[in-house]
C-alpha cells in the first residue's frame, strides 16, 4: 500500500510539473501605432486583425517574437497623465510586425489594443506584460 501511494504521488507530481507554467511578469512601457497595419514585418500584407503589437529590440528576438502573444497590463503614467489605466485589466496581443531602432517602448500596442487598456492621450504608459 505504501509503494502505491508513492508512485501515485510521483505520478501527480510528474503530471503537475507539464501542467504549471511560471509566470514571469516584466516591465517597460508601451505606446501605440495606428492603421493602416500591413504590410507588417512579420506576415507581409496579411490582415492579422487589430489587437496587434510591434515588437522593439528588447523582445524581437531577431524576429522569433513574430507570433508570440503577450498578455499587457496598465500599471502607470510615464508622463503628465495622473491616471491613464482604464477600461480591461488587461489586453492579450500578437506580435506581428517590428518597431525598428528608436522605438519609444518596449511594444508598440495597436492603437485598439491600447484603448483597451489606457487612455490613447497619455500616449505611453508603464506596462507589466508576459508572454502567453
Amino acid at each position: 500500500m505504501a509503494k502505491l501511494s508513492i508512485l501515485l504521488c510521483i505520478a501527480i507530481a510528474f503530471m503537475l510539473s507539464f501542467t504549471l507554467k511560471e509566470v514571469v511578469a516584466h516591465t517597460g512601457t508601451a505606446t501605440f501605432y495606428t492603421p493602416p497595419y500591413v504590410p507588417s514585418a512579420c506576415n507581409g500584407y496579411q490582415h492579422d486583425g487589430v489587437v496587434i503589437a510591434a515588437a522593439s529590440d528588447a523582445i524581437w528576438d531577431d524576429g522569433a517574437a513574430c507570433g508570440r502573444k503577450y498578455k499587457v497590463k496598465c500599471t502607470g503614467a510615464t508622463n503628465q497623465s495622473p491616471h491613464p489605466c482604464r477600461g480591461k485589466k488587461y489586453v492579450v496581443v500578437k506580435v506581428v510586425d517590428y518597431c525598428p531602432s528608436g522605438c519609444e517602448s518596449t511594444i508598440d500596442l495597436s492603437q485598439e489594443a491600447f484603448a483597451s487598456i489606457a487612455d490613447p492621450d497619455a500616449g505611453k504608459i508603464k506596462i507589466s506584460f508576459h508572454q502567453v
